[in-house]
């Protein structure tokens, strides 16, 4: 089945939180409300699916400039403003490996592309570790600029970014 990526609807915040919560320690865990609220300062927040109304991923990204308070953001935000940041993206584990993620992340790279910004960039945990997301993102092109603490050192992240190439 063709996998769709759309613009994450109201009506799909309960699937998403439900992949998100189901994804920690990975991404930090979220309710309606707080999702809501990411949502709405978000530059892009998609949902892929292969059958209509079940997502099977979601992703919320940020444009330079934002009022966001996230550590990540203000590291990526302080080396400049031609970029596209991945908050989080989150692939239900039976939907890992059939191309949702991949899918998710052209949707990134053609905004960036579009707006003129030169990287996508992200965060992936090393601590606790997350070797899956590492490979995934190695494998779409990210290279690790840097790693640092947050949440008072709970977790300890990559700091990752890949440049934006001509379609």
């Amino acid at each position: 089945m063709p996998i769709v990526v759309r613009p994450l609807e109201s009506a799909d915040l309960h699937a998403a939180v439900d992949l998100n919560n189901g994804a920690v320690p990975a991404v930090p865990p979220t309710d309606r409300g707080a999702l809501s609220l990411l949502v709405a300062a978000a530059s892009l927040a998609l949902v892929a699916e292969q059958a209509p109304g079940h997502p099977l991923g979601f992703l919320i990204a940020m444009d330079p400039g934002t009022d966001y308070d996230s550590e990540n953001y203000r590291w990526f935000s302080g080396r400049g403003d031609s970029f596209v940041y991945v908050d989080r993206v989150v692939v239900a584990p039976g939907a890992r490996g059939t191309g949702i993620g991949r899918a998710l992340y052209e949707a990134v790279f053609e905004r960036a592309r579009e707006h003129g910004f030169g990287e996508v960039d992200c965060e992936v945990n090393v601590r606790p570790a997350n070797p899956e997301s590492l490979a995934f993102h190695a494998r779409m092109g990210f290279e690790k600029l840097d790693e640092q603490e947050t949440k008072g050192g709970a977790y300890r992240v990559a700091l990752l970014a890949a440049p934006v190439r001509e379609a």
